[in-house]
């Protein structure tokens, strides 16, 4: 009788660390197509099938997330404008991004894969000037959704700047929200997780967790959102 996959079953094992700690070291073209079966087996394939099986859930958390095979990151990086010409990334990422989001500079939510440093996030990166102005009035005009969402949720800060943006005053009360340039957070995943039949449950639980803060900025970017049933 052929064995039938249950969703308790692990979908990384630890080798995917190991895989990527050994990229680390040999992060050259030659070196990964010799070794790109093992990459497929240990790190494409399953976060893949992870995606596949995350997608009802992603459903259910809201339905205008949306969960495929275009979630995944490419392992190829791109180093036109970059002074490390290392060609690949020695992580593996997945963003599950708003239906009407083109890009990763949209509200969305991001599972992260990496030695020493997994972790899950929500919230929008470095968005595009315009959609940076909305969101930089809406805390400045000290939004009741905003308060209530900082009280509970510590923001990443990637990308802060060091003085206040242009228009705004060194004593507004929320500056520091101001100065922000990506507004994300980010939870620790720990790798005994990730490589357990506990990983769905897990990101599934943060991720409900995170939902208000896309709610807000998806609100605010005015991009359209289902209605809850």
């Amino acid at each position: 009788m052929a064995a039938v996959l249950t969703q308790k079953q692990a979908y990384f094992s630890p080798e995917l660390f190991h895989f990527l700690i050994e990229l680390r070291y040999n992060n050259r073209r030659e070196w990964f197509q010799a070794n790109k079966p093992r990459y497929e087996a240990l790190v494409r394939q399953p976060f893949l099938r992870f995606i596949a099986d995350f997608a009802p859930h992603l459903e259910k958390i809201s339905p205008d997330y949306l969960a495929g095979p275009q979630s995944l990151f490419r392992i190829q990086r791109d180093t036109r404008f970059s002074a490390n010409k290392a060609p690949y990334k020695t992580h593996a990422a997945a963003q599950f991004r708003h239906r009407r989001g083109r890009d990763v500079h949209m509200p969305g939510f991001y599972i992260h894969l990496e030695p020493d440093n997994c972790f899950l996030g929500a919230g929008i990166w470095m968005p595009e000037p315009e959609n940076l102005r909305r969101i930089r009035a809406a805390i400045a005009r000290q939004d009741p959704r905003w308060l209530r969402l900082r009280g509970r949720l510590e923001l990443d800060g990637e990308g802060k700047l060091t003085r206040p943006p242009r228009g705004y005053r060194a004593d507004h009360p929320l500056i520091e929200d101001l100065k922000q340039r990506s507004f994300t957070v980010s939870y620790p995943l720990a790798e005994e997780v990730v490589t357990s039949d506990a990983l769905l449950p897990a990101v599934e639980k943060v991720f409900l967790e995170l939902l208000p803060l896309n709610q807000f900025l998806s609100e605010v970017l005015l991009l359209p959102q289902e209605e809850e049933p």
